[in-house]
This record gives structure tokens, sequence and C-alpha cells, in this order.
């Protein structure tokens, strides 16, 4: 790369080349019968479903399924706030891709980030996050967010500086 344009000096790197990229977790589903109104198109509630469904697969990939990962970690980790919303709408039988990532860790809550797309196109169809508190399963006190599950999250979560 000529450093005249580039703006970098030699053995400096871009901030594009320091920060890692991250990755964002997919999964498929397809809009089914029970997911639609009477006119076909989705649900609204139906997404949340979807939504669970890729976090949960998700935090198994990261070799944290629920249940290892709320007896390991002893906490909980409820939703304290949900938004969505909506650009285009899906219908009976159309195969999506829903697609989560981590947006930010604070000290006890972590925002995940949702978007929804059919197979293989760009259009986005939904767009929503979660935000999740780090409870103690005895008490539902909040505490830290542990840290085993901020660095198994680690490749899926958004670099922000």
């Amino acid at each position: 790369m000529d450093r005249r344009s580039s703006g970098v000096n030699a053995g400096e790197k871009s901030a594009l080349e320091i920060m890692p990229e991250f990755k964002k977790f997919t999964i498929d589903e397809r809009v089914r019968w029970g997911d639609v109104d009477a006119a076909g198109i989705i649900f609204y509630g139906a997404y949340i479903h979807f939504f669970e469904f890729a976090e949960t697969e998700l935090f198994r990939a990261v070799g944290l399924p629920y249940g290892v990962m709320f007896d390991e970690l002893d906490i909980w980790l409820p939703r304290v706030h949900i938004e969505c919303d909506f650009h285009h709408a899906a219908r009976l039988d159309d195969l999506l891709e829903v697609s989560v990532y981590v947006a930010s860790f604070g000290n006890k809550s972590m925002r995940l980030n949702f978007e929804v797309r059919r197979k293989a196109e760009p259009l986005l169809i939904a767009r929503a996050h979660f935000i999740l508190a780090a409870v103690r399963r005895d008490t539902f006190e909040t505490v830290s967010m542990p840290q085993e599950l901020r660095q198994r999250l680690a490749p899926y979560t958004e670099q922000i500086g």
C-alpha cells in the first residue's frame, strides 16, 4: 500500500487493522403457520421466539448451554429490556436468517443485538436488542457479569472504539 495515499506511516497499522473483526452468530428459522396472522404475515410476538432461539444457540456454540452456564456460573440472565423495530413483513414459509451478537457489556448487564433477513437477502426485516442482567440465582440480586461469559462471547462481541 502506498504510504502517501493511506495516511499510515511505515510500521504503523490503521485502526481497522488493529481492531479484530467480530462475528455475528446466525441461525435459520422458517416462518410457520403458528407464527402468522390471518393475512399470512408474521405476528410480531413470533420474533421474540426467534431471538430466543438464536440467543440459546449462541451460548451453546461458545460452550455455555444454559444448563451449564447457570449451574457453573450460578447466575440467571433475565431480560430487563426488549426493543424491536419492524422494517418489512415476513410471510408464511419464508426462510429467515436470525443473527445475534453482543453489542456491549456493562458491569452487571449485556446488550444483545439481533437482525432478521430472508435467507441470502440483504434486506433487513427486523432489528432488535435485549438487555440481560446478571443476577444471583438464589436472591436475584444483581452481580457483575462473569468474566468467563465475557471471554467466551468475545468473538461475537462488537468492538467499539
